[in-house]
């Protein structure tokens, strides 16, 4: 990172290249949901790459979880933005986090018949045992940066209170307002930015913001008229797809009966084929959103295959993209406001209460139910945090001792 002239520090351009390839790694490895994935993010941005700091990662967290849609895909989108120098950098992102998942899906779902059995399962079992490592890694060490002090340690203990008891998306972003709030009243420091804090330049208008604001609105009034008034299934289905992504609100499961009301109720597809593409997009990497790539490819009328899962996959990621790209342009010149901060202070901590809660449920109740499992998720984060090693071989490892777990 290079020092300025006012104490801040600026993370150098990279470009579109370097940030696909290493949102492409994250692509093939991510597993276990999007609370898994701002983990694994953490682990590859701030920690390895130092692409930012753990207050700007916080930051950026906090936004995403406000906005609907697939809030790991916005925060990727955004870090692709960042280090590579605008939209192209976000589309590389999006594109390397986005593309393996939504191939596997097509490609599993013609070869699932013959694979599926103990043995999957097995390796499946084992992938989500390196979810609890990974979550529990990312609440360790924003915990340790995020809630430095008795305020914020309180603000995050709350926030685990509202998610564990209240549950769901909307207990999430209430957390995060209310942090919001706390801090406005409890993390105020009364001056200006903290010398070293970090600029985030994201190489986007304030002009181009505000023109992605409106498409995000135009394209949420204009499909629906023109599929009412015209023939073709494909705004039909650009339609269905683009406001399911716009009104989710907490991660990708938040989606399915969206999209089921609206690929199941008219008979584009199938309860049985919606309930086996579901159950396929559980065994691959990255957001579940891709789903909608499968249920593009197997609607009864066409547009479907190919074209159909172009069409269903661009248009269930759009909105949440066009909103985070709109609302970046202002962000940081907010951000470094000390009113700002001190709120930002309160949400960061509500962050990490929200991610301690997850850790619990659904990430250690779904994945760990018995001593060897507990003592492997342990392994795994002791190689993560204490022997550091890569998160690929953690991945490997876990993969290749699920089976033996499962059979135990």
């Amino acid at each position: 990172m290079v020092q300025q002239a006012d104490g801040t520090r600026e993370d150098p351009q990279g470009t579109p290249g370097e940030v696909f390839l290493a949102f492409l790694k994250l692509g093939l490895t991510c597993f276990g949901g999007p609370i898994a994935h701002l983990g694994y993010f953490r682990d590859a941005f701030v920690l390895r790459r130092k692409w930012l700091d753990d207050e700007a990662y916080g930051d950026l967290v906090a936004l995403c979880q406000f906005l609907p849609g697939p809030a790991s895909s916005q925060l990727g989108f955004a870090l692709g933005i960042l280090r590579g120098g605008g939209l192209p950098g976000g589309l590389a992102a999006w594109a390397g986090f986005t593309l393996p998942s939504a191939l596997a899906l097509l490609a599993f779902a013609l070869a699932a018949p013959a694979v599926a059995g103990p043995t999957l399962d097995g390796v499946l079992h084992g992938l989500k045992l390196v979810a609890v490592a990974v979550v529990a890694q990312a609440v360790w060490g924003m915990a340790r940066n995020l809630t430095p002090d008795r305020p914020r340690a309180a603000i995050a203990l709350a926030a685990v209170g509202l998610a564990a008891f209240a549950g769901g998306a909307f207990a999430q972003i209430c957390a995060i307002g209310l942090g919001a709030a706390a801090g406005l009243v409890l993390c105020r420091d009364g001056h200006a930015p903290p010398a070293g804090a970090m600029r985030l330049r994201f190489s986007l208008s304030p002009r181009l913001g505000a023109a992605l604001l409106a498409l995000f609105a135009a394209l949420l009034v204009l499909p629906p008229l023109l599929a009412s008034g015209t023939a073709f299934q494909g705004v039909a289905v650009f339609d269905a797809f683009y406001r399911s992504g716009a009104l989710v609100f907490g991660g990708g499961h938040v989606v399915l009966p969206l999209l089921q009301a609206q690929v199941v109720a008219p008979g584009w597809v199938s309860p049985e084929t919606f309930l086996a593409g579901y159950g396929l997009a559980q065994a691959v990497p990255g957001p579940l959103f891709t789903f909608a790539a499968y249920l593009g490819a197997v609607m009864g009328p066409p547009p479907n295959g190919v074209a159909g899962a172009a069409i269903a996959l661009v248009a269930v990621f759009l909105p949440g993209l066009l909103l985070v790209a709109g609302i970046l342009p202002f962000w940081d010149g907010l951000r470094r406001r000390s009113r700002a901060q001190a709120a930002m202070r309160g949400a960061n901590a509500a962050v990490v209460g929200i991610l301690a809660a997850a850790l619990y449920s659904p990430v250690f109740t779904g994945a760990v139910f018995g001593p060897p499992d507990f003592a492997a998720a342990l392994a795994g984060f002791l190689l993560l945090t204490v022997w550091k090693a890569p998160p690929l071989l953690v991945v490997a490892l876990a993969a290749a001792a699920g089976p033996l777990l499962a059979a135990a």
